[in-house]
């Protein structure tokens, strides 16, 4: 358990970030091939990354250099996920290869103390092998991360609308009480239940920062330096089955039954995100309704709907946003719709 302890100056500088982290999601992807926990909650994406990295040659880098380096384990190297926050791939990799050699050395000195790690890896110390370890980072996110991208992007958006409700209805008390069961919030502190044994962070008035990840499941990962910036990287899933992409096929057949005025104003309700009742109340119809139409929209591909304690909040997908953006899509919305509904 990590323990970490809030000032009233951290309350007010913890955030969440706005996007996924991609040397994160490259940690946390990599973390999935190590274990059948929570295979089934990504089996679509992990059974077309084998064939992707088997197609592109890729395998034996991974194998033999990646796992490695990334273990599903109490510890790996920080220095490997530098960009936390929205510096983006630029930003990380400029990091990754500025690491002073020292900090390099003794980082992966703790990865063979912990987890064990073949005899090449401090050469990491060395900036030739730096590089060619950034190369097969990218050749491996283009390969398995960035196809994901907008199915990660959405449903990293119905986190921080989720996120965003609980910070403007209950204040930052709120947030961070949002986030069981991984996490519990025991005014001053927070409780998170992350690999490494028992410790204490405090933060001294530096903040948090919260960093949702779709590939993350489970345990929260929390940055091990205490020196570092503080960063707490969690699920989005929640241990829930994720809502994954339908086949283009039998989303467009789905689509014959989505069309209709009642599911256009649904539509339009989720881009800013919208709970069932919230919904009921936008088309005039009872809750069983909504949910009958919610359930039908998501069947189709078209919203993620993620539940929090008793409410269940709805967004859109990529799908779903390019639907309500289609002209043909104007008339469903006459003008004998609710108040405040766009048309």
């Amino acid at each position: 358990m990590l323990r970490i302890h809030f000032t009233d100056a951290d309350l007010g500088r913890t955030r969440v970030a706005a996007a996924a982290d991609p040397f994160w999601e490259i940690a946390s992807s990599l973390h999935r091939f190590q274990t059948r926990r929570g295979r089934w909650a990504y089996a679509e994406w992990h059974r077309t990354a084998r064939s992707r990295l088997r197609e592109q040659g890729l395998e034996t880098a991974v194998r033999t250099m990646l796992l490695p380096l990334f273990p599903r384990a109490a510890y790996f190297p920080d220095f490997l996920t530098p960009a936390a926050g929205g510096g983006g791939w630029d930003a990380g990799v400029d990091a990754i290869l500025s690491t002073p050699a020292p900090q390099v050395l003794q980082e992966v000195g703790m990865l063979a103390r912990v987890s064990g790690a073949p005899p090449w890896v401090p050469r990491l110390a060395e900036a030739e092998i730096r590089t060619e370890l950034v190369r097969v980072l990218r050749a491996y996110y283009d390969a398995v991360v960035a196809p994901q991208a907008d199915h990660v992007q959405a449903t990293l958006e119905a986190e921080r609308c989720l996120r965003t409700r609980a910070l403007l209805t209950e204040g930052i008390d709120g947030l961070l009480r949002s986030l069981r069961p991984t996490m519990r919030w025991e005014p001053p502190i927070l409780h998170v239940n992350a690999l490494g044994g028992d410790r204490d962070l405090h933060l001294g008035g530096r903040g948090l920062l919260l960093v949702p990840s779709y590939f993350c499941w489970g345990s929260p990962v929390p940055i091990a330096d205490p020196e570092l910036p503080p960063v707490v990287v969690y699920s989005v899933l929640d241990g829930m089955p994720s809502c994954d992409r339908v086949p283009a096929r039998a989303a467009m057949e789905a689509l014959a039954g989505v069309v209709g005025r009642s599911r256009a104003v649904i539509l339009h309700a989720c881009a800013t995100g919208a709970t069932t009742g919230e919904l009921a109340r936008a088309v005039g119809i009872s809750a069983s309704a909504a949910t009958q139409h919610t359930s039908a929209l998501r069947d189709a591909g078209l919203i993620n709907s993620r539940r929090s304690a008793n409410r269940v909040l709805h967004t859109l997908t990529p799908l779903g946003a390019a639907l309500i953006r289609a002209d043909q899509l104007a008339p469903a919305l006459t003008s004998d719709g609710p108040p405040g509904v766009p048309g």
